[in-house]
């Protein structure tokens, strides 16, 4: 296994790590004597930073792969998915947001293999790379919560509004750019 796909393959092996320091109450909320939510940034801080590094490393050292290919999308979903569902059940964020942010990926996700199975290749946009960037800082910012941020605790909620436009928009933008050659193009 190459080095894109082993950062990637790491970068799911963090996912449980990271619900169980979210998720689990631990005594004084400390863990080795650190605080359960610099722990929980610091994951995720990892597991986001593991995202950037495999494409960077996999085009860098023309290292792309099929499997690359698969399982880095399905990892950054299974990050983002977690994070997000464990922050609703902290009450730190919105079940609907979440739901409208999963319900996104999984429709492109769906629109991509859709795509795919017609021999189309839909690349990632620079808007649905940004969202990915403002999702991985208001996640993080949302997992320090107000126990670091007090009063500005607010700016990690809009960053999760910025989130949700960033999500709707880019799902627009990908079917009224790919939308008529996915649903014109025969099998």
């Amino acid at each position: 296994m190459n080095l894109p796909n082993s950062l990637t393959v790491s970068r799911i092996f963090l996912v449980p790590l990271l619900v169980v320091v979210l998720l689990t109450k631990f005594e004084g909320h400390r863990i080795l004597g650190v605080s359960k939510e610099i722990v929980g940034a610091a994951i995720f801080g990892l597991a986001s930073l593991t995202d950037w590094l495999d494409g960077y490393f996999a085009r860098r050292r023309q290292q792309i792969t099929a499997l690359g290919q698969v399982i880095d999308p399905f990892a950054d979903k299974l990050l983002t998915s977690a994070a997000l569902v464990s922050l609703v059940q902290m009450d730190l964020a919105s079940a609907w947001m979440v739901v409208v942010i999963i319900g996104r990926e999984l429709a492109i996700s769906g629109f991509r293999a859709i795509a795919s199975s017609k021999g189309l290749n839909i690349p990632a946009s620079g808007l649905g790379k940004a969202k990915m960037g403002i999702e991985s800082w208001a996640v993080g910012a949302l997992i320090l919560g107000p126990v670091y941020f007090g009063r500005f605790f607010i700016v990690a909620q809009v960053g999760l509004w910025l989130v949700i436009i960033a999500a709707l928009v880019s799902a627009a933008e990908y079917y009224i750019r790919f939308g008529p050659q996915v649903l014109s193009k025969q099998p």
